[in-house]
């Protein structure tokens, strides 16, 4: 049989070129992210339709993540056994990432699009990490995002130390139990996009539990011989609030790198303290007795423990955190 090379060979050329416009393409959330298969709700008549999708191949290497906007083509009717395709991904207005420490540059993102980041804390088993609230709170400013604090297990322990001390960093606190305390942090969270970041064991997923019942996620205890809790998120998931809004839960983390920041940006992310830079001596590492901050404090009328979080998240990026 004779093939006409030269004709095929255009024809291939002409393929090659030809690019999809995806027209048709319809808009999604992406809620869970599982070894390469994507979870996506979509809105149908007012409601919520959660699909399968598989990533396309014109997006290359670029990875998708839950709180991504996206595109999809393909089987939207989410029966059994089909699959979307997930053919662009929309630009992100913010990327929580972090590293395995400070000093690993090989970031790794959390999630997309979020406008809070919630760092959830026990006050009692196991104690609160100002460390760790220091380091979530310059990850999140540095991407634009809102830090808050969610304190749990209040029936265990008295917020009213680590309360003050946050308020005074201009942190927004709540306080929780299993009980009481809910209603008032849902209504803030209302219309937003929430990730919950937080160790094992801080009740992460019962807060979760208590905001979105439907959501039946397992919680776990405080290993009594470590003091670390059991992971019982394994992978980031999203889920929506009946109030309108999304809150992600993510995996328990036993620190939070930075080494995607420089340390010498992390006085901009204290707006009232880098002013007071211009009186520190060249090359001020912010930690010597002859750092200018200490004057600026005090003539300013600054709560000291806004000083006191700049100096411990500079120590803890230089040590383990």
């Amino acid at each position: 049989m004779h093939f006409d090379t030269e004709k095929r060979e255009r024809s291939k050329g002409r393929r090659s070129k030809l690019q999809p416009t995806h027209s048709n393409a319809i808009d999604g959330f992406v809620t869970v992210v599982d070894r390469g298969r994507f979870t996506v709700a979509i809105e149908i008549d007012g409601g919520l339709r959660f699909i399968y999708a598989i990533k396309s191949r014109n997006l290359g290497r670029k990875g998708v993540l839950v709180g991504d906007n996206v595109k999809l083509v393909g089987d939207t009717s989410g029966e059994k056994d089909t699959l979307a395709r997930i053919v662009e991904i929309d630009e992100r207005k913010t990327l929580l990432r972090r590293t395995s420490d400070d000093a690993e540059r090989d970031e790794k993102p959390i999630v997309a699009n979020a406008d809070i980041l919630a760092i959830v804390q026990a006050l009692k088993d196991p104690e609160p990490r100002l460390r760790f609230i220091d380091r979530c709170i310059v990850a999140a400013l540095s991407e634009g995002i809102e830090p808050i604090v969610v304190l749990t297990k209040s029936d265990l322990a008295s917020d009213s130390e680590i309360r003050n001390t946050l308020e005074a960093m201009q942190i927004t606190v709540f306080t929780v139990n299993k009980a009481e305390g809910h209603q008032e942090l849902m209504k803030y969270l209302q219309g937003n996009t929430t990730v919950f970041i937080g160790h094992s064991g801080v009740g992460k997923s019962t807060l979760v539990n208590a905001l979105t019942p439907d959501a039946q996620q397992l919680t776990g205890e405080v290993n009594d011989v470590t003091g670390r809790g059991r992971h019982t998120t394994t992978a980031a998931f999203a889920i929506q609030l009946k109030v309108g809004g999304w809150i992600i839960d993510t995996p328990g983390v036993r620190g939070f790198g930075l080494g995607h920041i420089d340390s010498n940006e992390v006085i901009n992310f204290f707006e009232d303290l880098e002013p007071g830079t211009d009186e520190c001596p060249r090359g001020c590492k912010h930690l010597e007795k002859e750092c200018g901050l200490d004057e600026w404090v005090t003539s300013h009328n600054i709560h000291p423990s806004r000083l006191d979080s700049l100096r411990r998240l500079l120590v803890s990026m230089t040590s383990d955190n």
